[in-house]
């Protein structure tokens, strides 16, 4: 035991050695280099303008099917949570003593949406959906918030342009085009 435990010091300490004298430019000739493809498939964030959408479009009728077949079963049949998070509701609660979270009153981009289903839903299989299925989803979860009606298609021209009932709520890392820089 107490050999094992020294091995792994030693190991520990030459890795440290190694590693901390290395100089800047000097390759330990492991690894290589990533290809663009190999980097395009983790660059897939989406801004709150909309920078970053991928082609593609659904609309609420394909994301009633879909919620039903990969998200009900966690978020329930209409959004209402339980298991897990609630996705509906709470619009106008965000100043009562317990606020009400969700999709509808507490996100202030529909891109966000898009962008936090596309990276991590559904939680059994993140990144299982189709751009299709995310736009249909998307657009499913905000007509059950009454944020959009039931005829929506969304694409990479229209989502970003929905106003979230919270959209003033948060201070944004990413102003809008028609904000003024101010000194």
């Amino acid at each position: 035991m107490a050999d094992r435990i020294a091995r792994r010091l030693m190991l520990a300490v030459a890795a440290t050695l190694v590693v901390g004298g290395a100089r800047a430019g000097e390759s330990y000739g492991i690894g290589r280099e990533a290809t663009p493809q190999e980097i395009a498939g983790w660059d897939i964030d989406v801004s709150p303008n909309g920078a970053g959408l991928p082609p593609g479009r659904g609309d609420v009728r394909q994301g009633e099917a879909i919620f039903a077949a990969k998200c009900a079963a966690c978020h329930g049949a209409h959004g209402e949570g339980k298991p897990t998070d609630r996705l509906v509701g709470g619009i106008g609660t965000l100043r009562d003593k317990k606020p009400v979270k969700t999709v509808g009153s507490f996100w202030p981009y529909a891109t966000t949406l898009f962008d936090y289903v596309r990276r991590a839903m559904p939680l059994n299989a993140p990144q299982s959906l189709t751009p299709d299925e995310v736009y249909a989803v998307s657009a499913y979860v905000l007509f059950l918030n009454g944020i959009v009606p039931q005829d929506t298609t969304f694409d990479a021209d229209n989502l970003a342009k929905i106003n979230m009932p919270n959209r003033n709520g948060f201070v944004s890392a990413y102003p809008p085009p028609e904000a003024v820089a101010k000194p």
